[in-house]
């Protein structure tokens, strides 16, 4: 994949080529329907894989998600949020579910009722050193890989097939394997996802601290499709428009709209090298009006449409 070299040292790009995950796996769960649990807030990344099967990821504040057969959930904040096999379905702690079913050697969960079944690898990571964890504060609270979209099943198929044979037959050592598979799924998804990032000219926050301009870009980030203008995230932050765009700009070099505009383009493109959501729902979750005002700004921005983009799997001409 191409990306393009925006210069500074701090940019994406250059962080991506560097970019080194460490996952941990919780648990490879089996579970039949009706089932359901919720993972605690915490510091560290989370992850979800569904093996075989489906089931509902919540988190606060966002829509429920369906997660298929194939799909990766990626919770870079590691909120806290449920998962089941309905939106009905009662759910319990993970912990206390892990501890009426306690995991084998290879940290396998089998429980739930007598429906249908689920199969889910899950666990936590990190960003390893040097790589600054900033990076992952450019992601949405969800970042959904769908193994259905042509520019990433070149790479997710095979790593699949193997996370799934491993899965098949119980054998020593089976967490570490399953470990190692999932630093590679989430290592390619992420640098799929966060080249948009980088080729829109985004960049981490720098290392000057500033709190109310660090929750006005989180603001943004966490809410690209709210319909913002400078004097409701002024408002929000408690600061004037005029001291809001001058400390905006010193502390991430561009005025708070720009911002904006560039962080609904970067996920924008993430979607689309990820996922195969429709234009128009790309659209909605990125603060567009239409699929005609998402594919206008994109192509000012990457010099390509939309459909161009993913056609060629996030690779931008030139």
């Amino acid at each position: 994949m191409q990306l393009l070299n925006t210069g500074p040292d701090d940019d994406v790009t250059g962080l991506l080529t560097a970019l080194t995950v460490r996952s941990s796996v919780y648990c490879l769960s089996d579970l039949g329907a009706p089932w359901g649990f919720e993972v605690d807030d915490a510091s560290t990344a989370k992850f979800h894989i569904v093996l075989d099967g489906g089931c509902w990821l919540r988190l606060s504040g966002a829509d429920p998600v369906w997660l298929g057969n194939g799909d990766l959930a990626i919770l870079p904040r590691g909120e806290r949020h449920t998962v089941s096999d309905s939106l009905d379905s009662a759910v319990r702690d993970l912990d206390l579910l892990i501890a009426d079913h306690p995991l084998d050697a290879d940290a396998r969960l089998n429980g739930g009722g007598d429906g249908a079944r689920t199969r889910l690898l899950c666990g936590g990571f990190t960003l390893s050193e040097p790589m600054p964890g900033p990076l992952l504060t450019l992601l949405p609270p969800i970042l959904v890989v769908d193994p259905r979209s042509a520019s990433i099943s070149s790479w997710i198929d095979p790593v699949f097939a193997l996370v799934r044979e491993e899965a098949n037959r119980p054998a020593p050592g089976a967490q570490a394997i399953f470990a190692k598979l999932a630093d590679v799924f989430l290592s390619q998804a992420l640098r799929t996802y966060l080249a948009g990032a980088g080729q829109a000219g985004l960049r981490p926050p720098r290392a000057e601290r500033d709190s109310r301009i660090e929750q006005a870009a989180a603001l943004v980030r966490g809410q690209p499709a709210r319909s913002w203008t400078l004097q409701a995230l002024a408002r929000e932050v408690g600061m004037s428009r005029t001291l809001l765009t001058t400390r905006f700009h010193a502390a991430v070099g561009e005025s708070p709209i720009r911002y904006l505009a560039k962080v609904r383009l970067g996920q924008a493109a993430g979607y689309l090298a990820t996922s195969d959501l429709s234009l128009e729902a790309i659209a909605v979750r990125t603060g567009y009006a239409s699929n005609a005002s998402l594919s206008k700004a994109f192509k000012r921005e990457f010099g390509v449409s939309p459909g161009a983009y993913r056609t060629a799997g996030g690779d931008l001409p030139g």
